[in-house]
């Protein structure tokens, strides 16, 4: 969460497991726009002696779909390779880290990045031999680790920035609460407790940052406009369907394995099968049901129609009623009839289209699927709100995602029926829909006032990652 372990058999494989997704226009570069994959989620950053790192094994993508059908047109492909310099340490490091090429670092991860043109089939590398930054171990070991970080950003041909390494968790949501039968912290005291006695329930405990402290290895591209949309069109008009991207990325390995004896003489064969996935944030773990939860990270997203009951009429959404009693009656009232979540569909299958939101529109076309839609012409704000599009920011999400915005907020409110009347007039929303809230960040933010969550307000965004020798307390 927002995809942090959220089916069965990617929990394993934490390397090929997307974490968060990102998209959004760079708001000190705006004619850019910004594109962050998290991999390897819920780092504790003491992560010795064998820290953490990308799959070698793995291809990594960003997919841009810039024709509204819910296929790639453009992906960006990352392709990983780890040296060890010298083979007779168990560490890490033999000594302080102070560049890129230490020789007191003894593993360190190189990298490719190759777009990926589909309708014409052209492969461009746009870098080789790029260098991810070590992890932050301590001030012995990376002294300066702002320093190598910097260096780890590399500037590419065609205007391209990429880096590809450690950062801090920029996600934050109460974990604890979210599985735990749904408990709304705001509402507690009014969950059902199902008979049982000193639950604790009732309290109002602040809410608490599972992710806090935290670190994921980040995948980060900022490229200019002009080089994702149809054509090479330059994104002015936020009427305009040309202006709007869908974003996904996926991990994906190679379909046959045979072990050796020796890990290192291991072989990977045949083609690539796609084995996680992520568009829009909780989808996976909210929206779709456990048994399928494997099956939907292997699926493109143009394939999604197949899994759109769970938006139309969610799981959550039924429960929160029953869970709450008396707390949500509008929602149960309208639970009772034939709900049609048209609100959720638009949000996280097809955009938002013209007329929902007075001079908003995200749609892409009625291709039911789930990726980030992004306006591209849609401008950042000069007083953010993490609330995004019903904070009345629309440079935020669902206007693709930014790195502070509150999505768990979001979309519980959302699916508490809060969205629903922009659909369907008839309807009123609960009092309690609007309330709701982890109580973990509220009103207004930008990139640097978020705290525990340490954003930076330049690319990469995502900032410095814990240390595992000065973990801050929690």
């Amino acid at each position: 969460m927002s995809s942090h372990r959220e089916a069965p058999q990617i929990s394993k494989d934490p390397v090929a497991d997307s974490a968060d997704l990102y998209a959004f226009v760079s708001p000190d570069k705006p004619s850019t726009v910004t594109l962050i994959a998290n991999y390897v989620p819920l780092q504790g950053p003491d992560g010795g002696p064998n820290f953490y790192e990308f799959g070698e094994d793995v291809l990594y993508e960003i997919h841009i779909d810039n024709t509204g059908d819910a296929k790639p047109d453009i992906s960006f492909q990352f392709r990983f390779k780890s040296d060890i310099t010298n083979p007779n340490t168990f560490l890490y490091n033999t000594g302080p880290i102070q560049s890129l090429t230490d020789k007191n670092w003894n593993r360190r991860q190189l990298y490719s990045l190759t777009r990926l043109d589909h309708a014409t089939k052209k492969s461009t590398v746009l870098g080789r031999g790029l260098s991810c930054p070590p992890c932050n171990i301590g001030p012995l070991s990376t002294p300066d680790y702002a320093s190598l970080a910097s260096a780890a950003v590399n500037s590419l041909s065609g205007g391209v920035t990429v880096f590809a390494g450690q950062r801090a968790d920029g996600f934050y949501v109460d974990l604890g609460a979210t599985f735990e039968l749904a408990v709304l912290r705001p509402f507690e005291a009014d969950h059902a407790t199902f008979g049982l006695s000193n639950t604790g329930l009732g309290k109002m405990a602040a809410g608490i940052n599972a992710t806090k402290s935290l670190n994921v290895h980040t995948l980060a591209l900022q490229v200019p406009m002009t080089q994702l949309t149809r054509g090479g069109s330059s994104p002015t008009d936020a009427a305009s369907a040309s202006s709007v991207i869908g974003i996904w990325t996926t991990a994906s390995r190679q379909k046959a394995r045979v072990l050796h004896t020796n890990p290192a003489q291991d072989v990977s064969t045949g083609p690539y099968v796609q084995i996680s996935r992520l568009g829009n944030p909780l989808v996976n773990e909210v929206l779709v049901p456990l048994a399928k939860k494997d099956y939907w990270n292997g699926q493109p997203p143009s394939g999604d129609k197949q899994f759109a009951a769970g938006v139309s009429n969610p799981e959550l959404s039924q429960l929160l009623p029953v869970l709450y009693p008396g707390v949500f009656p509008n929602l149960a009232a309208y639970n009772a009839g034939s709900p049609n979540r048209a609100d959720l569909e638009a949000v996280f299958l097809t955009g938002i289209p013209t007329g929902v939101v007075t001079g908003f529109q995200n749609f892409t076309t009625h291709t039911q699927s789930d990726m980030l839609r992004l306006n591209m012409a849609i401008a950042p704000a000069s007083k953010p709100s993490n609330l995004g599009l019903v904070g009345g920011d629309p440079a935020g999400w669902p206007n693709g995602r930014r790195v502070f915005d509150d999505v768990v907020t979001i979309e519980l409110r959302a699916l508490a029926g809060a969205t629903l009347p922009l659909v369907d007039p008839s309807y009123k929303a609960d009092a309690a829909a609007g309330e709701i809230s982890p109580g973990l960040t509220s009103g207004p933010t930008d990139l640097t006032a978020m705290g525990t969550e340490n954003y930076m307000s330049s690319f990469p965004y995502l900032g410095e990652p814990y240390s595992g020798f000065a973990v801050p307390a929690s």
